[in-house]
């Protein structure tokens, strides 16, 4: 009907065709994010939004550090901010502490859907020995025993910053069988005194991902980037290189003949642009000759030079088999429970602020609050700015007046 009242070819007819298109795209863009949102699910959020109403939801350990004492969290936005009430966190300090608290969330496992942990931190101290990390941790802990060390609390997941000295790096661990496994590939780590953001995901096809500020810096498989299987290959023990295996590469040539004469070029020559100074004396100083100097002629010892190695077989790799100690599990990084979030770290010069902690199966929902987190930045960043600018107009306004000499005493006052 549309098109018998509408001529086809016509601009109106594409333009009002186009837009009912559009819109009907538009439309289920929307509900997609709809439903993805719906379908999601938040385990853990924490934004320090209510005071200190977060007490009642941490626990700080009681457990008593090897050695050291234990340090303290307080509620704070910091030096810099834009929204002072958005941007508060909790801080550590004194100084040269171990610092161990944790939460509770909804337990949950990661075994048909993504696991996303997400938080920030600012070291506004300019941190340069401790760390900033995050543990999840399975049921059954006490959150007021939580403790590292030797016999530490057992935790599914370490994630996050570390720093000490010229090492600096994103720590990812994951727990298999009881076992901590270390990442092989470094996860670089940048240092400020401003906010980051620190995102992990993982997914059930045991792929993670890392990102800083929104923007991914390392990905892969858990199975590869890890060693938490034994491998699917050994080198064949049974198999040795032959004894007659040449892996030398370049051998001097033995067609090759030293030149004639080659033995007689001498390493010193007589300088023949040497002139004798006008005031040399024979008798005092004894008859003049000329200086040696380095014989431009002279090349060193002879030595045949190097050719190919026809019998070079290249190097020898040893054969491999299918390592009988190997046994698949498609399980790794995929656990049956999480149910707390906690902080077990230690900090030479305290002063770091943690703060947007969120624990989600959607990395949509983590990136939407990733996005609200990096504007908070920007306006900090801003204030920052501002603040140094002030400071540094107000230091060279007092170096002006300390220059300035002192006026002349009154004629009258010292008569």
């Amino acid at each position: 009907m549309w098109r018998k009242e509408h001529k086809p070819g016509t601009w109106r007819s594409f333009f009002f065709f186009f837009l009912l298109k559009k819109k009907k795209a538009l439309t289920f863009l929307l509900l997609f994010k709809i439903l993805t949102i719906c379908f999601s699910e938040i385990f853990f959020q924490e934004e320090f939004k209510d005071g200190d109403a977060w007490q009642k939801r941490w626990v700080v350990s009681k457990a008593k550090p090897e050695s050291g004492e234990l340090g303290e969290f307080a509620l704070t936005a910091g030096k810099y901010f834009g929204d002072a009430e958005a941007s508060k966190g909790i801080k550590t300090s004194p100084d040269a502490r171990f610092f161990t608290i944790s939460a509770e969330m909804k337990d949950f496992n990661n075994k048909d859907k993504p696991f996303v942990l997400q938080y920030s931190v600012k070291h506004e101290q300019n941190i340069d020995c401790g760390g900033a990390y995050v543990k999840i941790l399975p049921s059954g802990l006490d959150q007021e025993q939580f403790h590292g060390g030797k016999d530490e609390s057992v935790y599914n997941i370490m994630f996050g910053p570390d720093a000490c000295g010229t090492s600096k790096k994103v720590h990812f661990i994951i727990n298999y069988k009881g076992k901590n496994n270390l990442i092989k590939k470094e996860i670089p780590l940048t240092l400020d005194d401003l906010t980051h953001l620190y995102t992990l995901i993982i997914n059930n096809d045991q792929t993670y991902q890392v990102l800083v500020d929104n923007k991914e810096v390392r990905k892969g498989n858990i199975l590869e980037d890890f060693d938490v299987l034994a491998p699917k290959e050994i080198p064949d023990p049974a198999i040795s290189k032959p004894a007659d295996w040449v892996e030398v590469k370049d051998i001097a040539d033995p067609a090759a003949v030293k030149p004639e004469g080659y033995d007689a070029i001498p390493k010193q020559i007589k300088d023949t642009n040497a002139v004798k100074p006008d005031d040399w004396d024979n008798e005092l100083d004894g008859e003049w000759e000329a200086p040696l100097i380095d014989n431009p002629e002279f090349k060193g010892e002879w030595k045949a030079p190097m050719i190919p190695n026809p019998a070079y077989k290249g190097p020898w790799v040893q054969p491999k088999i299918a390592n009988p100690e190997y046994v698949e599990d498609k399980t790794v990084g995929l656990f049956a429970s999480h149910k707390y979030l906690g902080l077990e770290i230690w900090q030479v010069k305290s002063g770091s602020i943690f703060d947007n902690f969120l624990v989600t199966d959607d990395p949509a929902v983590a990136k939407e609050s990733a996005e609200a987190v990096l504007k908070l930045k920007e306006e900090e960043k801003a204030a920052k700015e501002k603040a140094t600018k002030k400071e540094e107009e107000e230091a060279k306004e007092k170096e002006k007046t300390e220059e300035k000499p002192a006026p002349p005493a009154d004629l009258h006052d010292e008569l």
